[in-house]
């Protein structure tokens, strides 16, 4: 009777052993700009667990865009330690950090970025297509992840057939297929209507609900309170971090 009880405190001790999806470490990020200094974060420390959902809030200019920027790999602190998976990517070169964004990093953005001439299911394989993967393989695991997220019978539809929704969904699918450590989520239901809002929101709860780590930037509190905590910015600085004990509920009306 006592083995499955040391299995399950062997997998508990392993899980804690493993280093957050994100951690960051006196973070700075600086800009000139007509000859000023300009402290977009200014010394950020903050660590993401694997499997969290977290937002992050802040008004026009408190270094919202520039924190996902330094966690997505697509910049670099001018101080400090960013780490991803355990790996430290401000020691990388850039054909290193650009392989460790294409693994471990799953982007999804207000604006969609799909290929306009290519199908659901293509646009789904293109991030697997830069890692090697078989031609047959990246076909079963875009069906498969178009199938999860609502979208098994659009995969030959190209974005022009599909609505906004559908689009985001897509680049949901996209932002899984190479399972990365954390999915980056920029604004992503900015640029749809209340209702589809909150399907896209439901989503996100489910993929977090499967072990998914998420990471949204909003500006908006009612996308925020979907997630565990909020990390609320301001001046490049983290001011406030909120636990949501009470968290929204996908389509529940406004409060």
């Amino acid at each position: 009777m006592s083995e499955p009880s040391q299995q399950s405190e062997a997998t508990a001790e392993t899980e804690t052993a493993r280093p957050p999806a994100v951690q960051l470490r006196d973070v700075s990020k600086i800009y000139q700009m007509g000859g000023q200094a300009v402290h977009a974060l200014d010394g950020v420390s903050l660590s993401i667990q694997r499997g969290a959902y977290t937002a992050v809030m802040g008004p026009s200019g408190s270094g919202k865009s520039t924190l996902m920027n330094v966690v997505g790999c697509l910049d670099t602190p001018t101080e400090g330690v960013v780490e991803v998976d355990g790996v430290d990517v401000t020691s990388l070169l850039d054909t290193e950090r650009t392989a460790l964004r294409g693994d471990e990093i799953g982007f999804v953005f207000q604006t969609f970025n799909l290929m306009p001439q290519q199908t659901a299911q293509e646009n789904v394989e293109l991030p697997m297509t830069f890692q090697g993967i078989s031609g047959a393989e990246r076909q079963d695991r875009a069906t498969e992840l178009l199938t999860r997220v609502g979208l098994g019978d659009r995969l030959d539809h190209k974005p022009s057939e599909l609505s906004g929704g559908q689009r985001q969904r897509v680049a949901i699918a996209r932002a899984l297929a190479n399972d990365p450590a954390i999915i980056l989520a920029d604004e992503p239901t900015g640029n749809l209507d209340s209702e589809t809002e909150a399907e896209i929101l439901e989503l996100f709860e489910e993929l977090n609900a499967a072990g998914n780590t998420i990471l949204v930037v909003s500006h908006e509190r009612i996308v925020a309170e979907h997630a565990e905590r909020i990390i609320h910015l301001f001046d490049g600085e983290v001011e406030k971090i909120e636990e949501i004990d009470d968290r929204r509920i996908a389509g529940e009306p406004g409060r």
